[in-house]
């Protein structure tokens, strides 16, 4: 049986690592290299990179200190924000990222998708959901935003997942745009709803408070993996803390 994962986030806003609620109100949670190296001590299973405001402000992601982290740490890298291109996620490839994720590139271009994995291969290939409930003539619907949360897209999260894994992405990065930052639980139905339907892994994002919630989204929602920030940067828990906790409930785990 393959190990659950879990995945400390870094949240980057002009290159410091940030921390907000429902994707606004940041605050600032330290420097990304030091954090970083915190992480690799404390036995984090991977890391994820993402540089959050590069695609609302139309620029390419801070190389120079996805370099630094990536010689900070030996654990699977994985780096996003700001890539549009096929030369983009090379440079971050070649800069020290094991895997590159996208998400607003890939809605705007769905056959980078294609040209990274085609380029890298599936398990370098992530693609991050983040989608928001809203109400329609058919009902509520998990709808797919982009630009940092700021832009709907009218797509429909499943959807959506089910065509990026067509197109070769190895794996989904999904965040709940309504959990994130509230620490009041993922989005335990969505995430199941999407992990039912590819057959990739799914990183469960958004709403992490305690590590019952990274039990219940394990289990019930079938994510592959969990990310959290909040609980792990200001120190609430501790990554082998929840572990423990995790190996204790049945939950196979690497410790």
């Amino acid at each position: 049986m393959l190990k659950a994962r879990i995945i400390p986030c870094l949240d980057v806003h002009e290159g410091r690592v940030v921390k907000g609620v429902n994707f606004l109100n940041l605050k600032d949670a330290g420097d990304p290299v030091k954090i970083a190296r915190r992480y690799e001590e404390q036995g984090a299973d991977e890391l994820i990179f993402l540089d959050i405001s590069a695609s609302q402000q139309g620029r390419a992601i801070m190389i120079e200190i996805v370099s630094k982290v990536s010689e900070q740490i030996f654990m699977p890298f994985t780096v996003g924000g700001g890539i549009s291109s096929l030369e983009d996620a090379t440079r971050l490839i070649q800069a020290g990222a094991e895997k590159v994720s996208i998400n607003s590139s890939a809605v705007k271009n769905p056959d980078l998708v294609n040209q990274i994995s085609e380029r890298f291969g599936k398990c370098a290939t992530v693609v991050n959901i983040d989608p928001k409930r809203v109400k329609n003539r058919h009902g509520v619907v998990w709808e797919v935003h982009i630009n940092g949360g700021r832009v709907p897209t009218g797509k429909e999260a499943v959807a959506w997942a089910c065509e990026v894994e067509s197109r070769g992405a190895g794996e989904i990065v999904l965040t709940s745009m309504d959990a994130d930052g509230t620490k009041n639980g993922y989005d335990v139905e969505m995430t199941r709803a999407v992990a039912e339907r590819v057959g990739v892994p799914v990183v469960a994002s958004g709403g992490a408070g305690c590590p019952e919630h990274l039990y219940e989204i394990l289990t019930v929602g079938k994510a592959s993996a969990a990310l959290a920030a909040s609980i792990f940067h200001y120190d609430e828990f501790g990554i082998q803390t929840t572990k423990k906790y995790l190996a204790a409930k049945g939950v196979p785990i690497r410790l």
